[in-house]
């Protein structure tokens, strides 16, 4: 009589492949406590990256973000002031930082369910991909630590290994997410139909209709509400009442990215 462990990897083994589909994950409240970013530019505040009066400015930004949601003409606000900021910056710079945080305070708020969920999907064959306005760098550095298959991110252009100051493409925000993942899907010859999409966020509703099986992971209100009317299934792995997503909230992608570019502004060489 085989052993239950040799009967496990006979059945994994058995398992169908599934080539031709995949998993997209937004990252920030879904695959982890918060915005990836938001850690970023507080691992720049240590390193005194950037003052105390614009780490307050960065707060208040957050604030406002709370108190009334993200919109495009926010995005787009953030995203013309980063561009200013970006320039001359050292992508090798990002991506030691983007280590540096993942070990520090990434990796002990990935949540354990959206995790096991995504190893799940890699153990039938299903490439997974994770979603996200954070830059390219950073996004990767979560991917591959995490042992997926890839990142869409926000892309800066780079010149000799600096930021320009200027992106390629759009902040992969909201309606942006579903028209890489298009892009992904062509190269990539995925079937949509039979693809998933998870987020926490009502404005990755157009990447979550986009796919044949969206998933809402500890969703905000509108986006809970539109899982209800749409029937779709929602986890949440949030421990205690539902309004501890405030806390949540506070570092939201808009603010995380100006705090992270607002430190990098800092951050192109010695302080003396």
């Amino acid at each position: 009589m085989p052993d239950e462990k040799n009967a496990a990897a006979v059945t994994e083994a058995k398992a169908p492949q599934h080539t031709g589909e995949a998993a997209f994950f937004d990252v920030d409240n879904t695959l982890m406590k918060g915005a990836s970013l938001f850690h970023v530019a507080r691992k720049m505040y240590e390193r005194k990256a950037f003052t105390l009066s614009q780490a307050a400015g960065f707060a208040w930004k957050q604030f406002k973000f709370v108190m009334r949601g993200e919109n495009m003409d926010d995005v787009h606000s953030v995203r013309d002031s980063a561009l200013t900021l970006a320039a001359g910056i050292s992508v090798a710079d990002v991506m030691a930082l983007g280590e540096e945080v993942y070990d520090e305070m990434i990796e002990s708020r990935i949540w354990p369910g959206t995790k096991a969920l995504a190893e799940q999907h890699l153990r039938v064959g299903r490439k997974v991909w994770l979603v996200t306005a954070t830059p390219i760098e950073v996004a990767t550095v979560i991917s591959t630590r995490l042992g997926l298959t890839g990142a869409l991110g926000t892309v800066g252009e780079v010149e000799a290994g600096m930021y320009t100051g200027r992106l390629v493409g759009d902040i992969l925000h909201g309606s942006a997410k579903a028209v890489a993942v298009k892009r992904v899907a062509e190269e990539e010859n995925l079937d949509l139909d039979h693809c998933w999409a998870y987020s926490d966020s009502a404005n990755d509703i157009p990447l979550l209709t986009l796919v044949g099986h969206p998933v809402v992971i500890n969703p905000d209100s509108r986006l809970r509400r539109h899982a209800r009317e749409h029937n779709w299934p929602v986890y949440d792995f949030r421990s205690g009442r539902r309004a501890a997503t405030l806390g949540l909230k506070a570092a939201t992608v808009g603010g995380a990215v100006y705090g992270l570019w607002r430190g990098f502004s800092n951050f192109r060489g010695p302080r003396v």
